[in-house]
């Protein structure tokens, strides 16, 4: 499988595990699937992290190499998607999330309801 984690799953896999289900804890795991951070996370993380509304004390890339997880993109063509996607979500960082699972044919990892409307797999 290829996973995609919403910030918020990343962010818990690196200081709080015991937040995510037991299902994602084990597809993460599994060294048979790919684990994605989206450059999308690392640029909701730094901006929060300006705005004073998370401690940002580490390098997010670092910590999700080390991790294992691999790094991905957000292309010209993931951002296309936006333009259809419905507005069952208004956050931004979250429908830019939502359509590069699309576009790429990622499950994506979130413990977010608002998801589940959408046109793609979820992992809760």
């Amino acid at each position: 499988m290829k996973l995609l984690l919403d910030t918020h799953a990343f962010l818990w896999a690196l200081s709080e595990p015991n937040r995510l289900s037991k299902k994602q804890i084990a597809a993460m795991e599994d060294p048979t699937n790919k684990v994605y951070v989206s450059s999308i996370s690392i640029t909701e993380i730094a901006i929060k992290a300006s705005l004073g509304k998370l401690e940002l004390s580490f390098d997010p890339i670092d910590a999700a190499e080390r991790s294992g997880f691999e790094m991905l993109d957000f292309s010209a063509k993931d951002a296309l998607l936006l333009k259809d996607l419905p507005f069952h979500h208004r956050d931004p960082f979250d429908r830019m999330l939502i359509t590069q699972a699309i576009s790429r044919k990622l499950i994506f990892v979130t413990q977010d309801s608002l998801m589940d409307p959408y046109d793609c797999r979820t992992l809760r």
